[in-house]
């Protein structure tokens, strides 16, 4: 997870890093200011619906789909997938303002779709992190996300992040044409 993020192997112990507003001429932010809008903290909820996969997140109470288990032009919420195996996504963002530290409530294994810092991002720069539930991260500043995925139904995540919750965003489909499909089983 190098530059990515860190293990959370305590929710309750983990400090989100709140990043320093940045100053827009030479003058410094004068200390102690500039990152005083604090943490917020509640319940981030997966569910998947027939073929999407849905996500609330009750911290900055925003509702996203996240992704569908086949292709999106004939996914439904309707209908059952042929698989679970692979989600496809069309979106990634990062928050500027600070981290966000997600914990899986019932120790189930999830993915987290990842890439660095950097604002000339591709689809070939993410990478599918594996975890097997046991512990939950922190996705730094800057760091291009998804919500994480899920590989049950329905999963709960103790979520904690910057109350600013600034977000810059990548639509794969505009900018690229294409959507990133994420494996959602253990490496072999």
């Amino acid at each position: 997870l190098e530059g990515f993020g860190t293990i959370v192997e305590s929710f309750d112990a983990a400090q989100v890093d709140i990043v320093t507003w940045p100053r827009a001429g030479w003058r410094p932010i004068v200390d102690g200011t500039g990152n005083e809008g604090g943490v917020v903290e509640d319940v981030f909820e997966m569910q998947r619906v027939g073929g999407c996969l849905y996500a609330v997140n009750h911290a900055v109470e925003r509702r996203y789909i996240t992704g569908w288990y086949e292709d999106p032009a004939v996914a439904h919420d309707e209908r059952e997938p042929e698989s679970t195996d692979t989600l496809y996504t069309h979106e990634a963002n990062y928050h500027p303002d600070g981290g966000q530290i997600f914990f899986p409530r019932d120790g189930e294994p999830f993915v987290a779709l990842l890439a660095k810092p950097g604002d000339d991002i591709r689809p070939e720069d993410f990478v599918a992190f594996y975890f097997d539930g046991s512990f939950g991260v922190q996705i730094f500043p800057n760091v291009w996300h998804q919500p994480l995925f899920p590989q049950s139904d329905v999963m709960v995540f103790n979520n904690k992040q910057g109350r600013v919750h600034a977000c810059v965003s990548v639509d794969f489909i505009g900018e690229f044409q294409t959507y990133l499909a994420v494996p959602l089983e253990p490496p072999a």
